[in-house]
């Protein structure tokens, strides 16, 4: 029996199958799932949060129980916005705890509706960061066991766009 909706905020910058694997469990959970790319300045993204959300949408296909929005601001404020007081988080190890355990308190004193669920991704992505795939991407090796095939197009568009501007990553 699923529950009602939930929101899977972060920066996907890019989304891998970490995120993915996260966000098909959590339809499974959930009756629908609003997929929030965060703009998230403060970590310099690689992409634009249209990019971004273009990654996920080709990523995940059209399924009707995800929608995928953009996130300006608190959580806490999207979360009124949209009505929706479950927010999924994913762990990969316990080092992911103690900031995502801060998170979940902090937005429990803003709005004392908001509960976090935790879920770890598979065993197979538990090592993957969008940091660690830009890396890898950025020093020329290849992606494609992390990302799917739309993410991986997107990304090497993006490196040319940028080596033809002269534009550094």
């Amino acid at each position: 029996m699923s529950a009602g909706r939930a929101i899977y905020p972060g920066t996907f910058d890019p989304v891998h199958l970490g995120h993915l694997d996260v966000i098909r469990r959590s339809v499974q959970m959930f009756q629908s799932v609003i997929v929030a790319v965060a703009a998230n300045k403060p970590k310099g993204p690689l992409f634009s949060v249209d990019k971004r959300m273009e990654m996920v949408r080709e990523s995940l296909g059209d399924d009707p129980a995800i929608e995928v929005v953009p996130l300006e601001g608190l959580l806490v404020d999207f979360a009124l916005k949209h009505e929706v007081f479950t927010v999924i988080r994913g762990l990969r190890a316990v080092s992911d705890f103690e900031f995502e355990f801060q998170m979940a308190l902090m937005n429990r004193k803003l709005e004392p509706r908001l509960e976090t669920v935790y879920l770890t991704p598979k065993e197979d992505y538990c090592y993957l960061s969008s940091r660690i795939v830009k890396e890898v991407a950025l020093l020329g090796g290849d992606i494609s066991a992390f990302v799917t095939e739309p993410v991986r197009r997107i990304f090497l568009q993006e490196l040319s766009a940028r080596s033809t501007q002269g534009k550094s990553l």
